[in-house]
């Protein structure tokens, strides 16, 4: 993944792993997996355990301590009310930028259309 990717996913990530515990909760080792099903192969178990410390300290998530069989218990993390409301504002500003940032790409495309007919 190249540096300009891995910096506009720096300020996305927190607002994709919420969306993936709207689907259904999970614990750090599984945000990561299905994180890597999606596509994003590069994103580091540390980077996902660090984001999670964050959004349970912000109060984003509910935490549930599941016994393993193996070590310690995990924590499973799902979405709760100010979760889902820090959700619904994340995608409200993805589709606005996503918008911008498309219209802005049409915009310059037609312009080189334009300068070389």
């Amino acid at each position: 993944m190249g540096k300009q990717m891995t910096e506009m996913l720096k300020g996305t990530l927190e607002g994709i792993v919420l969306a993936l515990l709207a689907v259904r909760p999970a614990y750090g080792y599984e945000i990561t997996a299905r994180l890597r099903e999606q596509g994003f192969s590069d994103i580091a178990e540390g980077t996902v355990y660090a984001l999670l410390v964050r959004i349970e300290k912000r109060g984003l998530v509910d935490v549930e301590k599941i016994p393993s069989e193996k070590g310690p218990p995990r924590k499973v993390y799902s979405l709760n009310a100010p979760g889902r409301e820090y959700l619904e504002d994340f995608w409200g500003s993805w589709d606005f930028l996503a918008g911008r940032i498309g219209e802005l790409r049409r915009r310059m495309e037609n312009v080189q259309e334009e300068g070389t007919s």
